[in-house]
């Protein structure tokens, strides 16, 4: 079940007399604190101490116990952890101690930790508890609370067991086994395992998130623990039950449980009615149409711009007509360009943005353009003038104008030819659609009898490329061809280049470089344009037109690269599937025995110790007086308690493992405490509520008188 804090403030701490001692459960999951008498202690909480910072002041808090997560977020948790006083089960941190304590008695309902405690105490301590930190317990409620008397106490509660017997006691962090002679605890022969609950949870936290690594925020340290307490057991054989897991199966899936996290379906959109149809395109048009205002809009604001620029360049010029062939350098000089041409070219520019975004179709802009372009004698005046009739600025000016004319030359035959060839394609793509409308099986007929001849012939050039125009002489048309037949024409001329180099010169001699009409050689051979004469193939790009044309018109239709397997691979986009209710599920099957079987086998874990039937053994055989007897004695009265004894199948795998080392026929009867969470705080509780109670504590006279030497031979008589 889910541990549940008790932290209400009480209101009745002076009620009770100051006889009436405190009974304080220091354990190392829980503190529990109350009054002597009770059945159940009044405060509850995690033994653990938090200083986190707050995010807006700054300032470091101190939290004790449970955090409230809806609190928790305005601190700054990432440099301060959890704490414990603890280290295994010894209390070692008394600052924290410190924190606690405090907490605890105000929660009872004392006046602040600033007011003495006048009720003898009673706190639980772990089994051989060091002088060290019993001391220091001692010095901590004397000088700090002034408590009246102190007393400690194992957790294990009186009239369960026999005078005789054995208390297996599975811990937080620890577990042990201590036996019990005429009512006394035989320290000598306790055992001790640094295995709990503790390393129970961790393990299953560690096989969850390795598990489920995509959900590893949810699986919190709170959240492990209520499930192992819900889900996990022990199993009777652990091997046999490994081995079924393993083999799966109906039994196995019976003792599987599932975590169903939060999860929400998405939503499932069904076909929309014609009323939504109707909606979503008016709503899809009165936007479109809205893009087309602002479209509209913004193509009148460039109209307006480039035009005014417009007027401004012819203004300019018309200003540079009126100027004096002298006063031109400084003109141009306040207007921010350098001559003449460069006005000309920008106001050529800006006519051409305003002819595009008016609309105007290709033809007409070229036409335009042909009109409005200058004669080469007014663009370049210096061309045709004789080079020694120029002076050396002139003579520059002149190679400067003959390169840009005969770059913008090139670029106007580039431009013209991409415009007749993208004319000549939109013309036969008109053609064909015509054709196709008059008759769509005679076309779609032609069209495949067209790719069929140009796939044969682009066929037959590609073998004649590769191949060469004969075949080896032996008629092999399978492709096995010699190394000359396979090189192109650049690739023989370099061949017949390298022949003649080495035969030319004589036998015997290498002169070859010696004389400089040699290294034209090397220049006709690294050569890159070597394919230049093949030039472009007008087969291939009427191919891939009739192919493409092909795809869109005829479904049935497969290209030959296709049929081949020649086509490049495609690469498959990963498919994303949604999410289902799944994949927010935790299952758990052989974790839910797995994890508390470390309290048997702590080597799981890398924990070299024995487990919790191997440690009776040892505490029986360390026992000073060893009879018979007393042995059957004490296996016949094992007492169960503490908070990692809960997972079912407990006492049937400890009766078991010590079966295993006892002898046959031996009686063993181990019995589980009514509540072993509460059994040491109500224990504790009738023990202090005795009338033999004071005699047994350690004053504060005692203290100060004797010192914390005197701790060393005080031991608590459990025999009233």
């Amino acid at each position: 079940m889910p541990f549940t804090s008790r932290t209400i403030l009480q209101s009745d701490f002076t009620l009770f007399p100051s006889d009436c001692p405190i009974v304080i459960d220091n354990g190392g999951s829980n503190f529990r604190i109350g009054w002597a008498g009770e059945t159940n202690p009044r405060i509850v909480f995690r033994n653990i101490v938090q200083r986190p910072r707050h995010k807006a002041t700054g300032e470091t808090v101190t939290i004790v116990g449970d955090h409230d997560l809806a609190l928790m977020k305005y601190f700054d948790c990432t440099r301060s952890s959890p704490r414990s006083a603890f280290d295994s089960n010894v209390v070692y941190q008394f600052e924290i101690m410190e924190y606690i304590l405090d907490y605890g008695f105000e929660r009872l309902g004392a006046e602040g930790s600033q007011e003495q405690i006048d009720h003898p105490v009673l706190i639980t301590e772990c089994v051989c508890n060091p002088v060290q930190s019993r001391s220091k317990m001692a010095e901590l409620l004397f000088e700090t609370y002034g408590v009246p008397s102190v007393d400690y106490k194992y957790n294990q509660q009186l009239g369960i067991c026999d005078k005789d017997g054995l208390v297996v006691c599975p811990g937080f962090t620890t577990t042990h086994v201590i036996p019990f002679v005429d009512g006394e605890p035989v320290y000598k022969a306790c055992c001790r395992t640094n295995i709990g609950g503790f390393h129970v949870s961790d393990y299953l936290k560690q096989l969850l998130s390795l598990k489920y690594p995509h959900h590893m925020s949810r699986i919190t340290w709170e959240k492990v623990e209520d499930l192992k307490m819900e889900h996990c057991f022990i199993a009777p054989e652990y091997a046999s039950e490994a081995r079924l897991f393993q083999k799966g199966g109906k039994e196995a899936e019976d003792k599987t449980r599932c975590w169903q996290l939060p999860w929400v379906p998405p939503p499932v959109e069904g076909l929309p009615s014609e009323e939504e149809i109707a909606r979503k395109a008016a709503i899809k048009e009165k936007q479109g149409q809205r893009l087309r205002e602002m479209a509209e809009a913004k193509r009148s604001s460039r109209i307006n711009e480039l035009e005014n620029e417009l007027q401004g360049l012819d203004f300019l010029l018309q200003q540079l007509g009126s100027v004096e062939e002298k006063d031109i350098a400084s003109f141009l000089a306040e207007t921010g360009y350098i001559s003449k041409q460069e006005i000309e070219s920008s106001r050529a520019k800006v006519t051409h943005s305003l002819r595009k975004t008016k609309g105007e179709s290709k033809g007409e802009q070229v036409e335009t353009e042909e009109r409005a372009d200058p004669s080469a004698a007014e663009k370049y005046p210096l061309i045709n003038v004789p080079d020694n009739m120029l002076t050396p600025e002139q003579f520059k000016e002149k190679k400067k104008q003959l390169f840009l004319k005969t770059t913008s030359e090139g670029r106007q035959r580039a431009k013209q030819k991409r415009f007749e060839e993208e004319l000549e394609r939109e013309r036969q793509n008109q053609q064909d659609e015509e054709k196709r409308l008059e008759n769509p099986e005679l076309y779609l007929e032609q069209l495949r009898a067209k790719y069929q001849e140009l796939s044969v012939k682009v066929e037959q050039r590609k073998r004649q490329r590769t191949n060469g125009n004969h075949t080896n002489g032996n008629h092999n048309f399978s492709g096995g061809v010699g190394r000359g037949e396979r090189l192109n024409a650049a690739q023989k001329e370099r061949m017949r280049l390298l022949t003649t180099a080495a035969f030319d010169r004589g036998k015997g001699e290498d002169t070859f470089g010696a004389r400089d009409e040699d290294w034209q050689l090397y220049k006709l051979m690294s050569r890159d344009n070597d394919d230049d004469e093949e030039g472009p193939d007008a087969d291939e790009a009427e191919l891939t037109r009739i192919s493409s044309r092909l795809q869109d018109i005829d479904p049935k239709f497969v290209s030959k690269a296709a049929e081949l397997g020649l086509s490049q691979p495609v690469v498959e986009v990963p498919s994303f599937r949604p999410l289902t209710k799944e994949d927010f599920q935790i299952v758990f099957g052989v974790e839910r025995f797995r994890c508390p079987e470390i309290l048997f086998h702590p080597n799981l874990v890398g924990v070299d110790q024995v487990g919790l039937d191997e440690m009776a053994g040892v505490s029986i055989r360390r026992l000073p007086s060893r009879s018979h007897g007393l042995e059957e004695r004490m296996t016949n009265s094992i007492l169960l308690t503490g908070g990692s004894c809960l997972f079912p199948g407990m006492n049937e795998r400890l009766v078991a493992g010590i079966r295993m080392i006892r002898p046959c026929g031996s009686p063993i009867r181990v019995v589980r405490a009514a509540d072993p969470v509460l059994d040491a705080w109500r224990g504790a509780a009738v023990y202090a509520a005795s009338l033999q109670f004071p005699g047994q504590t350690f004053s504060k006279a005692d203290y100060y008188e004797k010192g914390e030497d005197w701790l060393r031979r005080y031991s608590l008589r459990y025999t009233l």
